[in-house]
């Protein structure tokens, strides 16, 4: 009898290929950048590898069901350009934007999104130096000195509205996957997700 960790779509995830992901990393990794098995942050480390892998499977089944393939794919850096879209968008959507067929799924789903003229104006109104560009003055203690002055909303209307617009999408995309997530997987115990407050190992300690 095969042991599931979950199901995707009805079809089942074995445990054993946890386990094959799970040695892997080990295998790949320094040890001491991991946690120990059997322990509490050991099994948060196997729910966090089952999202993985429920995730890549949710992937694969959405975009069989949308027609989308791998072909023209973006790079990784045009959707995921630093730390702070990583964070953004969460450690395992971001590992699974590692695969083409990912960010082809990621602009296909995106593909309505957009900003308006408004929402472009309001951060510039918020954030008049957010994309100046050449001297900002000189730095003293309290505070600038000469500064120059902030760039017009139409010298920096197309930085602002790239930069909105790339936000929009990965939090359009994030909302998604989770949606066909909740629709599509269920784990079993001992899997669950590892910020589900229910499982006894997410506890937060001091």
């Amino acid at each position: 009898m095969t042991i599931v960790a979950a199901h995707v779509g009805g079809r089942p995830v074995p445990v054993a290929e946890v386990d094959a992901r799970e040695a892997r990393l080990r295998a790949t990794s320094p040890a001491a950048s991991l946690p120990l098995a059997g322990t509490s942050e050991g099994r948060q480390l196997r729910r966090w590898l089952t999202q993985l892998i429920v995730t890549e499977r949710v992937v694969i089944a959405e975009a069989a069901r949308l027609g989308v393939s791998s072909a023209g794919a973006p790079g990784i850096d045009e959707v995921l350009p630093d730390v702070s879209a990583r964070l953004e968008i969460g450690s395992v959507t971001a590992a699974v934007l590692s695969d083409p067929l990912a960010r082809a799924l990621f602009v296909y789903v995106t593909a309505y999104v957009a900003v308006s003229d408004d929402d472009v104006a309001d951060y510039h109104a918020r954030n008049p130096m957010r994309f100046a560009t050449g001297t900002r003055g000189t730095r003293r203690p309290r505070g600038w000195q000469n500064p120059a002055p902030p760039p017009s909303l139409q010298q920096v209307r197309t930085a602002i509205t790239e930069h909105l617009l790339a936000a929009a999408q990965r939090r359009a995309f994030r909302n998604w996957l989770d949606t066909r997530r909740a629709d599509l997987v269920k784990l079993a115990p001992g899997f669950e997700h590892p910020g589900d407050p229910r499982q006894p190992d997410n506890v937060h300690r001091h």
